[in-house]
């Protein structure tokens, strides 16, 4: 991501720029946006590469490493010919296809009844990036995801649910790590009553957002949130993304999840426990 966007400035995508560089009467070709291929902006002389890409957007990396988005569309030069940009055709599948999980993908079956067990997972950017790398997977199986807004009523919910036989809770936590509020709460679930048919697990990460490998979005690593700090406000600080409000969060997160593409995009310690999760709830009973 671009290190100066600005939502008020001079934003790429504010207004006609295209329409700015676009030559008069001149057919203007048409150009695949494939990675790796090298543009430069008409507007401004900005060299870069093609570096990702989806539906509506493209990004461009510089020499030096700094990345900027743009829509698709005039405004490129390519040897210096005006050409506009056309997202790429995805590339034909070969063989058995594969899921975001990394799976592989089952075919002519529709989505399974749902089954009584569930995973219940902290909120709902947790539920949201299973459904993106999971999705097809529990369809598959039957297995329906909640959030819980948090893991402090826990012990009520799983009251209510009552586990059993046949229907099985796994649980997915933030930040469950030695001596945390998450910590106890996972060791409490493990000695009460429901802890033949619940399991907890968690990832160490302080939110979700962790999750995702932050090479995805163009960075080095996530930053360290001083204490007393709400962690996802000063991300977005840190980052020098809009946080004024809830609403800008919500599209922090967005545009966070629109760069995960598969399993491949998240750390290892949340890839594996929600792959246990699954495992645990979907599996045969005596």
């Amino acid at each position: 991501m671009s290190e100066d966007w600005d939502r008020y400035g001079s934003d790429v995508l504010a207004g006609d720029w295209k329409k700015r560089d676009r030559p008069k009467g001149k057919t203007v070709t048409a150009v695949p946006a494939e990675r790796g291929l090298v543009v430069e902006l008409a507007r401004d002389g900005y060299v870069g590469a093609v570096v990702d890409s989806d539906a509506t957007t493209l990004t461009l990396e510089d020499r030096f490493g700094k990345t900027r988005m743009f829509p698709y569309g005039p405004g490129f030069l390519i040897d210096g010919e005006h050409v506009q940009l056309v997202r790429a055709a995805a590339a034909a599948p070969t063989g058995r296809l594969r899921t975001a999980s990394g799976s592989f993908a089952v075919e002519d079956r529709g989505a399974k009844v749902a089954l009584p067990s569930r995973i219940f997972v902290e909120g709902r950017h947790d539920a949201e990036l299973v459904e993106k790398i999971w999705g097809a997977d529990l369809r598959v199986e039957g297995v329906v995801v909640e959030y819980l807004e948090g893991v402090d009523n826990l012990a009520e919910l799983l009251d209510e649910f009552r586990p059993g036989k046949g229907r099985r809770v796994g649980v997915l936590v933030d930040h469950l790590v030695p001596g945390s509020k998450e910590a106890r709460i996972a060791e409490a679930v493990a000695r009460g009553p429901h802890r033949a048919h619940t399991l907890v697990v968690g990832h160490p990460f302080i939110d979700v957002w962790q999750g995702v490998k932050p090479a995805r979005i163009g960075r080095e690593t996530w930053p360290v949130i001083p204490r007393g700090t709400e962690w996802k406000h000063g991300v977005c600080e840190a980052f020098g993304w809009p946080h004024a409000d809830q609403a800008d969060i919500a599209r922090a997160w967005q545009r966070i999840l629109g760069q995960v593409r598969g399993y491949g995009d998240l750390e290892p310690a949340l890839l594996g426990r929600v792959e246990e999760l699954i495992d645990f709830v979907t599996a045969p009973e005596d």
